[in-house]
């Protein structure tokens, strides 16, 4: 079976997130998306948790779905072409902050467990260790490591996942507190690590210059914090509807069960260049070098972005062919966004948005799948050469920078001004 998963998401709990992302907001978002399994995010804090045993009951082992009421409430509120199943798998991200040989170190993780109970379980504990009512994202100063032990105590099938690995500032192998190995982090445990999370920032062809995740499966997730940014990336799978057939594809990365990744196009995470944003300061690795790591507005250092850090740790000359194949993908919203030059978020964008998911059916599969033949009898003339552009790659970047997203634009000005023009003669 074909499954689209978003494993790491938010709820309204979480810090800088929006307020109605809600169990039914978050389900509604996974159908449009056209995703199969969504995580559950923020199960570590109380009220998000005692949400999702209100509106979720068991579906296939591992997996829960909304109860009877919910789903008859919002069911009309999908669009026919996206109805079909959607299930939760219990996910949580978690932030350790401690000192290790002589550095500080943050360190987000993603929780996978395989059923309410191993929940509640952990949350047990967790609640004695640190504050998980005050953030969806909980901070604990204790070792990651001693996290790892924790979850594998409470089940042998859970996972820990580190994520959106190369992010300067809470990553595995940050720029301002990582480190330079799976090892060096986790030591003896390190073999417990099966997969890590790429960010929006990076991606699989990235990421494999670095022989130290040569065995390690790759995944994407959207870590959404609110509902439209829901499979922004997402992963596919070829297996059974259940949790183990999902983590045994996720350990193993037979590329038959884990079959690729939807990809943010990495230049638009706001993290990929070197920069400084006070300065409006961005620049490449060797622009970077050649001034010394310094801001040459202001004489403070730059943040190292993911593009830089990868090069630090790369020692392969070549890349290492992707196990999977992967789809660098922009959001409908935002193609809609340059066609009609409105706001993303805008009620006509939004507008073009459902009426285009009424007739193509889910947004990833109309971006990814769906023949551009057919996406040209959408009303909208220039909607299949974008989405035939994005598929080729074939876009005008720029890249983020130190915790400012980049742009990717597919049209140039006067492209976009020409079929402006070619539209309204026709309508007079």
């Amino acid at each position: 079976m074909k499954i689209l998963a978003d494993l790491h998401i938010h709820s309204r709990f979480s810090l800088a997130t929006s307020k109605n992302t809600d169990v039914e907001n978050i389900y509604i978002a996974a159908r449009k998306k056209g995703i199969t399994v969504l995580g559950t995010g923020d199960f570590t804090h109380p009220g998000w948790f005692e949400e999702l045993k209100n509106k979720l009951v068991q579906a296939e082992e591992g997996l829960y779905k909304l109860n009877k009421d919910v789903y008859s409430r919002i069911d009309n509120l999908i669009p026919e072409a996206c109805r079909g199943i959607t299930r939760f798998i219990p996910s949580s991200e978690v932030c350790n902050i401690y000192k290790k040989r002589g550095k500080t170190r943050k360190i987000h993780s993603l929780i996978l467990l395989p059923e309410m109970s191993a929940v509640e379980k952990l949350n047990r504990r967790l609640k004695s260790m640190g504050k998980t009512e005050s953030n969806g994202r909980p901070v604990f100063t204790f070792d990651v490591v001693n996290m790892l032990e924790m979850v594998f105590d409470i089940s042998d099938r859970a996972m820990l996942v580190p994520a959106h690995i190369w992010t300067p500032w809470y990553s595995l192998f940050g720029s301002k507190s990582g480190f330079d190995s799976i090892e060096e982090c986790f030591g003896d445990y390190a073999g417990y690590v099966f997969a890590v999370e790429t960010g929006l920032s990076s991606d699989p062809a990235m990421c494999r210059k670095f022989s130290g995740l040569d065995r390690i499966t790759l995944i994407s997730n959207s870590d959404a914090h609110s509902p439209l940014k829901i499979g922004r990336e997402a992963n596919v799978f070829d297996t059974s509807l259940c949790y183990d057939s999902i983590i045994s594809a996720i350990k193993r990365g037979n590329p038959k069960e884990f079959t690729g990744t939807v990809e943010y196009y990495p230049e638009e995470g706001k993290y990929y260049a070197d920069g400084h944003r006070n300065c409006n300061q961005s620049f490449l690795p060797a622009e970077t070098d050649k001034n010394g790591g310094i801001c040459p507005v202001c004489g403070k250092k730059i943040t190292i972005g993911v593009l830089h850090r990868i090069l630090e740790l790369s020692d392969k000359s070549k890349n290492k062919s992707a196990e999977t194949p992967y789809f660098k993908t922009i959001p409908l919203t935002e193609i809609l966004s340059e066609i009609y030059q409105l706001n993303p978020g805008s009620k006509t964008i939004m507008l073009h948005y459902n009426k285009l998911l009424e007739q193509f059916g889910p947004e990833l599969y109309m971006l990814n799948f769906i023949g551009i033949k057919e996406l040209r009898l959408s009303e909208n003339s220039l909607l299949a050469e974008a989405i035939e552009r994005m598929r080729k790659n074939e876009v005008i970047i720029t890249p983020g920078f130190d915790g400012k997203y980049g742009s990717i634009k597919i049209f140039r000005e006067d492209e976009i001004r020409k079929a402006s023009v070619n539209k309204k003669n026709r309508g007079s």
